[in-house]
């Protein structure tokens, strides 16, 4: 009689089949163990090719300003319509239904829109005529607003407890579409690299942990309205800008103050196609009942841009003089003034003797 030790199996049941798939597990856990070197993961060009091949192409949300999967900035100025367009793009997107002049390739979807700017009432203003025949958002377009009677726990930050209560948000809804106006509420200073930082690490986690396409809407500082607008106008840029998968921006037209033009600044997903040869022309419009951003062609930025006259450049001149005075340093100055430290520098250099402080 054979006494050989026979294999346990959890119940009488186990069959080959089972005992494959157990093998192919442990399997797996060795391949995953050799996959991962601290931090960083490591495999062939060629496994990551067919991996990434099995999922979806990324579809449009916002013609290819944003694709799904993409962290977004849409960054402008003050006043400019940064929310009346991101509130517009969430509805797209909750409807189904693409923005006259844009396109939209995603299929109809749920929608978070994390406001930090707006209160409920100027929400109903823009959305209802005269605080009456209120516009009719899909159940899909869900709007979130900081509570200002929760408590925060102890040992979080008010930043550590937004997270999470955005990932809770996250969980609970289903979500994979959201929209956070603005970044100023994720971090108090995104201005400063080292705030930046963290700020686009927790979102990008967020981002891959549900797989999510999120557009975060940013201010810029004070800029010079003669320029072109750059990745260098974004607020805490250069991290920012770094993290991000594509942005873009919305300007005010200087030839008409009733126009704004829409310009891609970066993008992963697609090659530059709204540069500065070829913006989207707007107009902010309510037809009726919703606030919104009317399509009317497309035009060149130089066009829509500050043209700077003598007098313009004398009260530029004035004004750095006026600072330096108080002992501001030039790269206050220049913030203050929305050039380049450059610039004043230049202004300074170009005074009489005489008049150099």
């Amino acid at each position: 009689m054979n006494s050989s030790p026979q294999p346990e199996f959890e119940n009488e049941r186990t069959g080959p089949t089972d005992i494959r798939t157990e093998i192919d597990k442990y399997i797996a856990g060795f391949d995953k163990a050799r996959e991962n070197k601290g931090m960083l993961t490591l495999k062939p060009a060629n496994q990551w090719m067919a991996e990434a091949s099995i999922n979806p192409i990324p579809k449009m949300l916002f013609s290819e300003f944003w694709f799904e999967g993409e962290i977004c900035i849409l960054f402008a100025d003050t006043n400019v319509g940064k929310s009346i367009l991101a509130v517009q793009i969430g509805n797209s997107i909750s409807k189904g239904e693409a923005i006259r002049g844009f396109k939209l390739e995603a299929e109809k979807q749920p929608v978070l829109y994390f406001d930090f700017e707006l209160t409920a009432k100027q929400l109903e203003n823009r959305y209802s005529k005269d605080f009456s025949d209120h516009y009719n958002f899909d159940e899909d377009f869900s709007r979130v607003e900081i509570n200002s009677c929760a408590d925060i726990p102890e040992h979080l930050t008010f930043e550590q407890y937004l997270a999470e209560s955005i990932e809770q948000s996250i969980i609970e809804t289903g979500a994979q579409v959201l929209i956070i106006d603005n970044l100023t509420y994720l971090r108090n200073e995104t201005e400063k690299a080292r705030d930046a930082l963290p700020l686009m690490k927790e979102l990008k986690a967020l981002k891959n942990r549900y797989r999510l396409s999120l557009l975060a809407l940013a201010h810029t500082p004070k800029r010079d309205p003669g320029k072109p607008i750059t990745r260098n106008d974004l607020q805490g840029s250069k991290m920012l800008m770094n993290f991000c998968d594509s942005s873009f921006s919305i300007g005010e037209s200087y030839s008409d103050k009733s126009l704004r033009y829409i310009k891609q600044i970066k993008a992963r997903n697609t090659e530059i196609i709204y540069d500065g040869e070829n913006v989207c022309l707007c107009h902010i419009d309510k037809p009726h009942n919703f606030l919104q951003f009317g399509f009317l062609n497309f035009g060149k930025e130089y066009q829509h841009l500050k043209q700077c006259t003598d007098e313009d450049r004398s009260t530029l001149a004035e004004g750095v003089i006026e600072l330096k005075r108080t002992g501001l340093s030039l790269r206050d100055i220049a913030v203050e003034l929305g050039v380049s430290h450059m610039k004043v520098k230049r202004i300074l250099n170009e005074k009489p003797d005489d008049e150099k402080l």
